[in-house]
């Protein structure tokens, strides 16, 4: 079928200036930008509801809370102005946090400097060696002096073989999987990078979070782009991206064509070099771009939120470094945010990274559950099934992309060989690791980006700076 073919099934959407294809952050991020110099913009989400990650669900009495759990960082300036932009910074609040360690069926606190020194699992001199870590982390200027290591490579370098057994070994593993050792160094400096700039003098944590989660301001962000013109379209799934001549020509979503000057994918790649695998897609650029785009290797989520009708421990986050433990990580919501504000309830979250076909990614909610209850008893020996009034199971395909040495080789740029085809999304945040601030941050450069594109001839050349700020993909 060509190109012509397919816009002749279904109708034709009004031309915009930009289609972008999906309504996480990033994407609504670029429209902001985009429709605040004066663009139409349409944004087309294959979910009900827009946010992504972020998108939150019902817990009954009105209350609603993300599928996925989150916070932001001090340093986190774009979430932070763009509460601001909303009016609705006064909902943002600061709260010092407490983060612990689940290792050999024992929870350690390790939240300020004298808690790694009483941290038993290791000899004396490996928990100062353990102490000293982040400060000589700190002495690393660039990304680029690492990006040649492994993340195993360089923490054996600052801490030690035992130090790298015991704490970090563990949690790659718990995180990446068969993956591990193929982490780079670049993604565990920028970790620690963002976690020390996040402590208190004393070492305590500060964390924000906004009043009413994610969808409040999600809601506020959806109101100021429909304030500007933005058509935002959910539960519409886009089947493809449509090239002609030099350029794009537009998306066919729900069986409409959807013609547009410019299209933002914020899918994962892989996602997105699938939109250009249809017949009519024969710029000679698509099957390079199709290569590029499926290089990334992806992790998906499971994520178990149990609303608890007691407190499980007064910690927030709980790393999990014992390799039997299906779970990696801990996060109890409600030790930051006030459980008044669930009726009372306890919210914990039970997070793990896994490849989508992996048995526990597989599973039905219920046998999610099930399975997991003997793992929660035998870290909090009180803890007994009547305490979980409620839970759900969310699934994440991609969740967590593979950064690996040599990472910026691999990954796709924003904007692409073919004319008015850009990709913007979590394997483009490096060398910082996903998060919604930053998916605010690279959404609305390429905002500006295609902003530009639309006003000036676009480039024909193969040069690019940093590829999140708009260098071309071969």
């Amino acid at each position: 079928m060509s190109t012509e073919a397919v816009r002749t099934v279904g109708s034709t959407a009004a031309p915009v200036d930009v289609v972008i294809v999906g309504a996480g952050f990033t994407g609504l991020a670029a429209a902001l930008e985009l429709a605040s110099q004066g663009r139409s913009v349409r944004i087309i989400e294959r979910e009900e509801l827009i946010g992504g990650l972020a998108a939150s669900f019902d817990i009954g009495e009105g209350k609603r809370l993300e599928r996925f759990y989150h916070h932001w960082f001090s340093s986190d300036e774009e979430m932070i102005r763009l509460c601001e932009t909303l009016g609705i910074s006064h909902l943002l609040e600061a709260h010092e946090t407490r983060t612990g360690l689940y290792y050999a069926n024992s929870v350690y606190r390790l939240s300020a400097p004298l808690d790694v020194l009483r941290f038993a699992p290791l000899p004396l001199k490996d928990r100062i060696h353990l102490g000293l870590l982040a400060l000589r982390a700190q002495r690393v200027k660039h990304w680029r002096e690492l990006e040649s290591r492994t993340a195993r490579e360089w923490l054996v370098s600052l801490g030690g073989q035992r130090v790298y057994d015991v704490v970090w070994r563990p949690l790659l593993e718990g995180k990446f999987g068969k993956y591990a050792d193929q982490v780079g160094a670049t993604w565990m400096w920028t970790k620690l990078h963002l976690r020390g700039g996040s402590r208190t003098r004393s070492g305590k944590e500060t964390l924000y979070y906004i009043k009413g989660g994610c969808e409040a301001l999600l809601t506020a962000l959806q109101r100021r782009l429909e304030s500007l013109g933005v058509d935002i379209r959910t539960g519409v799934p886009v089947e493809a991206v449509h090239t002609e001549g030099a350029g794009v020509s537009g998306v066919t979503a729900g069986g409409e064509f959807h013609p547009a000057r410019q299209v933002l994918i914020t899918a994962a790649p892989s996602l997105a070099a699938a939109l250009l695998d249809h017949e009519g897609a024969d710029h000679p650029a698509v099957p390079e771009l199709q290569r590029r785009w499926s290089a990334v290797d992806y992790l998906g989520n499971v994520c178990l939120v149990l609303e608890n009708n007691r407190q499980l421990s007064d910690t927030y986050w709980l790393n999990v470094n014992d390799p039997d433990f299906p779970y990696v990580g801990v996060i109890e919501h409600t030790n930051m945010d006030d459980p008044e504000r669930y009726d009372g309830k306890h919210v914990v979250y039970l997070s793990k990274y896994l490849p989508t076909d992996a048995e526990l990614y597989q599973m039905s909610d219920e046998e999610v559950f099930e399975y997991s209850l003997p793992y929660i008893r035998r870290m909090f020996p009180d803890f007994d099934r009547s305490w979980v009034e409620r839970y759900h199971v969310w699934r994440a395909e991609y969740a967590q992309p593979v950064i690996t040495p040599h990472y910026t080789r691999v990954m796709p740029s924003v904007e692409s060989r073919v004319q008015g085809i850009y990709l913007a999304g979590m394997a483009q945040v490096f060398p910082e690791d996903r998060g919604t601030n930053y998916a605010v941050r690279d959404g609305r450069r390429a905002g500006r980006l295609i902003a530009d594109r639309l006003t000036t001839a676009a480039p024909t050349s193969d040069a690019g700076p940093v590829p999140s700020t708009g260098s071309l993909d071969v």
